[in-house]
């Protein structure tokens, strides 16, 4: 039986309203993560994330189905999320990333869309990641562009798959499961986050800490003197121990 445990850290940044969105739930032994960023420029990111994190957690609660959950629980936040901008009349205005994490006492199971980033670590080493949509990582697929490039790449904020646009196909994309033994920790974050801490940084405050609590805030600490005076972006994430 693996045993998880987590922190989570939600901040401004530079800004003055704080779009992003986090949640954590339990049920009936299942665990259940998520990360989102309001895209900002649009007015009402901050409705759209805080909307998606509810869906996922009220629809969490009401199930045991941990396999599938992902990918109805995306599918329910694309249409309620479509219906909220029609009563509002705030068509393309309330649009939002997400990443999101759901365990049950064997698996991991990951999904996302836009880029906020779950990484997955073993050995304090970075050992899978989701994949941004986001114009930067397309050009790191097609071997235009470096790894280590998509931080400072121009277009790094143009995001290419969110919720709150018409889809004529589904957007969001799910990983294959992960068995949990094969886990040490997980880290999901907005591009707040990741932006202003690299891998290389991870993993080695990972390497460091003794507890998530004191992993996750090593962190924060980095990205907040990263980007002290910058106008930096709100950051948030959620850390997850597998206490084996």
């Amino acid at each position: 039986m693996c045993a998880l445990k987590c922190a989570a850290v939600t901040n401004v940044g530079g800004r003055e309203v704080n779009e992003d969105s986090i949640g954590v739930c339990t049920n009936n032994g299942n665990n259940c993560y998520i990360v989102c960023d309001g895209l900002g420029g649009h007015g009402m990111g901050d409705i759209a994330s805080s909307l998606v994190v509810e869906v996922f957690k009220d629809q969490f609660s009401k199930t045991d189905d941990a396999v599938n959950f992902l990918g109805y629980a995306f599918s329910a936040s694309q249409d309620i999320l479509m219906a909220e901008q029609i009563a509002r009349n705030a068509k393309r205005k309330m649009k939002t990333t997400a990443v999101a994490l759901v365990t049950d006492d064997r698996n991991a199971y990951i999904g996302h869309i836009g880029d906020s980033r779950l990484y997955v670590f073993k050995g304090n080493k970075v050992k899978a990641r989701t994949l941004d949509h986001s114009i930067p990582q397309m050009l790191v697929l097609s071997r235009r562009l470096k790894e280590n490039e998509i931080r400072n790449h121009p277009d790094r904020n143009i995001v290419l798959k969110v919720l709150g646009v018409e889809w004529e196909e589904s957007m969001y994309e799910l990983m294959v499961p992960i068995p949990l033994k094969k886990c040490q920790a997980f880290l999901l974050c907005t591009d707040g986050f990741w932006e202003l801490i690299d891998e290389k940084e991870m993993c080695k405050l990972l390497k460091k800490a003794n507890t998530v609590e004191e992993w996750l805030e090593s962190m924060a600490a980095v990205v907040a003197a990263n980007g002290a005076g910058k106008n930096a972006d709100n950051y948030s994430a959620i850390a997850v121990w597998n206490e084996k």
